[in-house]
């Protein structure tokens, strides 16, 4: 039974908000006491804009139409919803309002919402309050919705303990409990839980890769109440203001909506596959997934055709082998520093023409294999028709089970792809929690390196909604990693990285560079505080103000293996170890002995399958780099 507690008007976006942009600039904060009732501008203004303005609305739509279409906005909407974003007007709070309700215990369905909102004691709706309702019908009916927390992930933390009055408006919005003005590190740590249910996400669609990672926000406290239905009332979009240099929530309705009735929306908006559907679900509507198989199932050939057309790679003839005379200088087309500033033999020689390279070397995605198998069989080049299958992570996943017969690498955590094998991996997360198994996973990008847009939880909630925005793996974490004694900080995490080139597939060949490197993160390991990048990553070259610390494998292989042998005394650890160890004195003998800096290596699985466990997910493609955390 619901009891109606109290009403609140909606919030104009005129009060001062709590607001915190990805790169740390800030807004006023935010008075809580403070409630204000707009004017409406009449019908008429808010409907037809005057014919001075028309050249101005066709601008907004030459900038917005691609947005408004994707975000399904009815073109009835578009002209009153320039209106409001030029003159900002802020009218949701003549329409609605925020009920605060209690719910009567009624049976196993409120346990299970209490478990998944267990510090919320009293929930809120929207509800219509305007006597006359809501109209679809009508073409103001769209509105805005403030934004009040803008963030990147990886500057959450620092920006609740920093920014005054964000963390009391999280922890009110959110029903945490909060008292004094200091922030607490336990309330801190219930927001950065909680807000899942309440997080939002875009992405910018230009910009180098850092500036696309996935933006989250918060809607302020009228759009946050906002609940879920099946069948929902209203709709709800994200839409950035090019003109304004500003984001919003946009809402409009999908019915006629009375005096007193709810506007909902849907969590899993497009979402058709029911159990997936539930998975997605699932922090807001708990559910168990007994009988889900937990079996990846290996996927069908037409799933990598699909991934080849979306890359628009067109196939090469076969080719008859070719040999190149010993004595003719090859011609290399690249606009790659590396290669430019760095090659140097006199057997190459750089060109400016791609029509007489005899190499190319290049950064830009090769899609027309069959042109240059037709018209120059013989040139040379930095990449393999299809090679997505292993430099792509989640490709690299299922074609791992496909070499073991459907059982994961033995150097390869646990992966699921969230796209298409999420039941799997709620049920297998399910399992372990309920074994009393540690449950801290690690979530890349399929396609980016460097750390960027990576996040380590063992909050399911947080898992699953990352499906939302870049396409993720899901990668069981390492949580007892064997770490490296620095004398300056203590027991750090470190990986490995070997450079490979891939000189042919049949047969396989590959290159390997003969000095690999150590690298190693700045602070010393714990399971906690998982978006501390210096605690938990090892890719410095790319952050600001951060140390970088890496060493030639040369140099100090003794250290390297007397701080691994003292970490390891379990028998299977140990055994694991010294495998690992004839493996290092091998290669560090191999390196006094060459005075190349390239050797030529065949390898096959039981080679790859030797490589130590990692947490970095990357993959030997032409020439690809391989991270690995032991």
């Amino acid at each position: 039974m619901m009891t109606c507690l109290s009403k609140s008007m909606v919030r104009s976006r005129n009060l001062p908000e709590c607001t915190a942009s990805g790169s740390g600039t800030t807004r006023c904060s935010y008075d809580s006491s403070v409630t204000l009732k707009m004017e409406q501008p009449n019908t008429e203004s808010n409907t037809n804009v005057m014919n001075g303005e028309e050249k101005h609305f066709n601008t907004f739509l030459s900038l917005h139409s691609a947005a408004l279409q994707s975000s399904r906005i009815p073109r009835m909407y578009w002209k009153s919803l320039y209106y409001k974003l030029l003159n900002e007007v802020y009218d949701a709070g003549e329409v609605f309002g925020v009920m605060q309700v209690e719910q009567d215990d009624e049976g196993d369905e409120d346990e299970e919402r209490k478990k998944a909102y267990p510090s919320v004691e009293i929930t809120c709706k929207v509800v219509v309050t305007r006597g006359t309702g809501l109209q679809a019908s009508d073409p103001t009916s769209i509105f805005l919705v403030d934004h009040a927390w803008t963030y990147r992930v990886e500057s959450s933390r620092q920006q609740l303990e920093q920014i005054p009055g964000l963390l009391p408006r999280m922890a009110s919005l959110m029903g945490v409990d909060f008292h004094g003005e200091a922030p607490d590190p336990d309330v801190v740590e219930l927001v950065l839980e909680q807000m899942w249910k309440y997080n939002q996400t875009y992405q910018l669609a230009q910009g180098s890769a850092e500036e696309k990672v996935p933006v989250w926000y918060i809607m302020d406290e009228f759009g946050s109440q906002v609940q879920h239905s099946d069948q929902p009332s209203c709709c709800m979009a994200p839409f950035f203001y090019t003109q304004g240099q500003l984001a919003y929530t946009v809402l409009w309705p999908l019915a006629d909506l009375q005096e007193g009735e709810e506007v909902t929306r849907d969590y899993a908006y497009g979402e058709s596959n029911p159990l997936v559907r539930r998975c997605r679900l699932l922090p807001w509507i708990p559910a168990d997934l007994e009988g889900v198989s937990t079996l990846t199932p290996e996927p069908s050939d037409l799933y990598y055709e699909t991934i080849s057309q979306e890359n628009k790679e067109i196939l090469p003839l076969d080719i008859l082998p070719h040999t190149v005379p010993k004595d003719k200088v090859l011609k290399v087309f690249t606009e790659m520093g590396q290669v430019l500033n760095n090659l140097h033999h006199p057997r190459f020689t750089f060109t400016e023409t791609e029509e007489e390279a005899d190499i190319f070397w290049t950064f830009s995605h090769i899609r027309d294999y069959r042109k240059l198998s037709e018209e120059r069989p013989h040139v040379m080049t930095n990449q393999f028709p299809c090679e997505t299958v292993v430099t792509v992570k989640d490709c690299l996943s299922a074609v791992s089970r496909r070499a073991r017969g459907g059982q994961g690498a033995e150097w390869l955590p646990e992966t699921f792809n969230l796209q298409t094998e999420l039941p799997q991996f709620v049920r297998h997360y399910q399992q372990r929690q309920e074994r009393g198994e540690d449950n801290h996973w690690i979530c890349k990008p399929w396609n980016l390196a460097r750390g960027l847009d990576t996040h380590i939880t063992n909050n399911l909630d947080y898992i699953i909604r990352q499906r939302e925005s870049t396409p993720k793996v899901v990668c069981k974490y390492l949580e007892d990693p064997v770490l490296f004694e620095r004398e300056e900080v203590g027991m750090v995490k470190f990986d490995i990285r070997y450079m490979l080139l891939l000189r042919s597939v049949q047969p396989l060949c590959l290159y390997s560079y003969n000095v690999f490197w150590l690298r190693f993160a700045n602070r010393p390991f714990s399971l906690d505080h998982f978006d501390d990048y210096q605690k938990h990553f090892t890719v410095m070259n790319y952050a600001e103000g951060v140390q970088l610390k890496q060493v030639m494998m040369t140099e100090q292989t003794p250290t390297f293996i007397k701080s691994r042998l003292s970490q390891l005394t379990e028998k299977d650890e140990h055994h694991t170890l010294l495998r690992s160890k004839q493996t290092l004195v091998k290669e560090n003998v191999y390196t006094r002995q060459q005075h190349k800096n390239i050797h030529t290596a065949t390898t096959n699985r039981h080679h790859l399958n030797e490589f130590p466990k990692s947490d970095t997910l990357c993959a030997p493609g032409s020439l690809r780099r391989i991270h690995t955390n032991v």
